[in-house]
C-alpha cells in the first residue's frame, strides 16, 4: 500500500533522552490521523521530524511515496505548538506577511481562506486582541497558504473552550471533505474521537499501536452481561 506519510524505525534522542523510539507510522491520503498520547510522549518531536525542523538520528521518512523530502514538504502546511503571530497586525496583514516569508505571494487566496476559518469579518482588529480560538484559527489559515495536501496540527484544540473546540473541529472536517489529509496530535481522545479515521497511540517515544477509529470504538465499547438460571 502507498502511504502519503510513512516512517520506518524513526529514532531521535537528545542526549540521554529518547524522544522518538523507532516509530513506524503509516498515513493514507484522506485520513484524519489522530496521534494520541500524554504530554511528553513524543508527539511534537515526531511532527518536527516530519517537517524537517529537526533531523533523525536514524530511520527513514517517506512523503507522498517518495524519498524526496524537500519536494514533499512543500505540499505540507503545519501548526506546531502556538501560532507565532504579529500581534499589532490584522489577520489579513499576518497572512500577507507569512505568504511573503514562504517565498510566494498568495494575496488572491488570503480572503477566501480567512472566510473559510471564520475570520473574514475581523477587519482592522489587531491579532493581539484575538481570543485563543481566533488565534488558533488564524494559525490554521496561515498553514493553508499554498493549498497544501497535508496539514500537521499539534494540539490545535488545547486550551480552547467547547465553542472553540467545535469551531476547529468543523474546519478540519470541512477541509478533509475537500481532500486535505490531517495528522493531528492531542491528549484528548474523546475530542479526536469525533473526527478521526485512524489513530496512532504514543507512549514514552514509542508508537504502541496503530488502529482504525472503528476498531478502537469496538475495543472501548462497554457492556453488561446478565446471566440467569432458567428452569
Amino acid at each position: 500500500m502507498n502511504y502519503i506519510i510513512e516512517t520506518k524505525e524513526l529514532y531521535k534522542h537528545y542526549g540521554d533522552k529518547i524522544a522518538v523510539n523507532k516509530m513506524s507510522l503509516h498515513i493514507k491520503k484522506g485520513d484524519i490521523y489522530g496521534l494520541i498520547g500524554k504530554n511528553g510522549a513524543g508527539k511534537t518531536s515526531l511532527m518536527k521530524l516530519l517537517l524537517g525542523l529537526t533531523s533523525p538520528n536514524s530511520g527513514q521518512i517517506r512523503l507522498f511515496d517518495n524519498d524526496n523530502l524537500n519536494e514533499g514538504r512543500q505540499k505540507i502546511g503545519s501548526l506546531i505548538e502556538a501560532p507565532a503571530l504579529y500581534k499589532n497586525e490584522t489577520a489579513f496583514e499576518n497572512m500577507k506577511r507569512f505568504s511573503i516569508l514562504a517565498g510566494s505571494n498568495h494575496n488572491q487566496e488570503i480572503n477566501p481562506i480567512l472566510q473559510l476559518v471564520g475570520l473574514g469579518d475581523t477587519g482592522k482588529k489587531k491579532c493581539g486582541s484575538f481570543s485563543l480560538g481566533m488565534r488558533q484559527r488564524l494559525g490554521i489559515a496561515i498553514a493553508l497558504l499554498g493549498n497544501p495536501e497535508i496539514l500537521i496540527l499539534d494540539e490545535p484544540i488545547n486550551g480552547l473552550d467547547p465553542a472553540g473546540i467545535k469551531e476547529i473541529r468543523d474546519i478540519i472536517v470541512q477541509l478533509n471533505k475537500q481532500g486535505v489529509t490531517f495528522l493531528i496530535s492531542s491528549h484528548l481522545l474523546d475530542e479526536l474521537g469525533k473526527i478521526a479515521t485512524n489513530y496512532g497511540i504514543v507512549n514514552n517515544g514509542q508508537l504502541v499501536e496503530e488502529i482504525t477509529a472503528q476498531k478502537l470504538q469496538t475495543k472501548c465499547r462497554s457492556s453488561l452481561v446478565i446471566a440467569t438460571d432458567v428452569g
